[in-house]
């Protein structure tokens, strides 16, 4: 089922089934693990992110019910984090060596993945209760999925124009918010926020899709650029603070020293290519947005 919100559609109904659909997803690959628990969990989480931005986009009109279901969704996505962070890890030496200038660097990224994939597999088999944690996680979704009859919106079209301008507004806001903040000495902690909030809004552009097809379809492919672009600065925030907090797992020094200048050079660049991105992604200010958003649905329900 797309994940859309169709103006030609009762709004509770188009809400209902945009949300239940990823629900059920995320409920059919934890149960089938078609590519293995690590690749479940990761499509999980992408499910469960999608909609919390879903209930993001509402929130002002339903605060109870998005702060009582972002706080199930995100526990759930929380209890099964460390191994795909493990993972993550992996990926993110990975990426290094991809853009590694030199084979000594390339092979010492080589040789530190290989520590990590024992780290996780290690970190995997001493993780006697993930299974449990599944089956607690399909018992959570399956509450997740019968709170949706309990929510709720006005039939009014125009009324679900303005709930969707508002949460559009919203939604641009902190992500110029955010953006500010990242100018300048910028924290990991800041960069992360922008990425949220542009997974926020790359998630919005594709509900609110069949408003504008073509407009919607390019931003929301570079949303997801920066947003990967911007995973990349946090995964690689986190090895950095994992050379620091297991030190003993890196025993060549040479290799650790590639390492570390890999992270440095690659944070900087991406750092410095992520802000140009999200200047023009951002360009339009919220209120222009907003308003655009509400004459578009209102046009397409007449």
């Amino acid at each position: 089922m797309p994940f859309r919100i169709r103006p030609d559609a009762d709004f509770t109904k188009s809400f209902r089934e945009a949300a239940a659909g990823e629900l059920q997803a995320a409920r059919d690959v934890i149960e089938q693990r078609p590519e293995g628990t690590h690749q479940a969990i990761h499509a999980f989480r992408k499910n469960l992110k999608k909609v919390r931005s879903l209930y993001r986009l509402v929130a002002a009109d339903a605060r109870k019910f998005q702060k009582q279901e972002n706080e199930r969704l995100r526990e759930m996505a929380r209890s099964l984090s460390a191994i795909r962070d493990a993972e993550a890890l992996i990926e993110t030496v990975r990426y290094l060596k991809s853009h590694a200038p030199a084979p000594e660097e390339a092979s010492s990224l080589d040789r530190i993945a290989a520590i990590l994939e024992t780290r996780r597999n290690w970190m995997t088999e001493a993780e006697a209760g993930i299974e449990a944690k599944l089956r607690e996680t399909l018992e959570a979704l399956k509450h997740a999925l019968w709170a949706l009859d309990d929510i709720s919106f006005p039939s009014s079209p125009n009324k679900a124009a303005k709930l969707l301008a508002n949460g559009w507004k919203r939604t641009a806001a902190k992500a110029h918010q955010a953006l500010e903040a990242c100018h300048g000495e910028a924290s990991d902690s800041a960069f992360h926020e922008l990425r949220k909030r542009t997974q926020d809004y790359r998630a919005h552009h594709g509900l609110l899709s069949p408003l504008w097809p073509s407009a919607m379809k390019a931003k929301r492919a570079a949303a997801k650029e920066l947003v990967d672009r911007l995973g990349h600065v946090h995964d690689l925030s986190v090895l950095s603070d994992l050379v620091e907090a297991e030190p003993q797992l890196f025993t060549r020094s040479d290799d650790l020293a590639h390492l570390l200048d890999a992270i440095i050079r690659r944070q900087q660049e991406d750092r410095r290519l992520a802000l140009a991105q999200a200047e023009e992604i951002f360009a339009d200010s919220p209120d222009e947005e907003a308003r655009r958003v509400e004459l578009l649905w209102s046009s397409l329900r007449k």
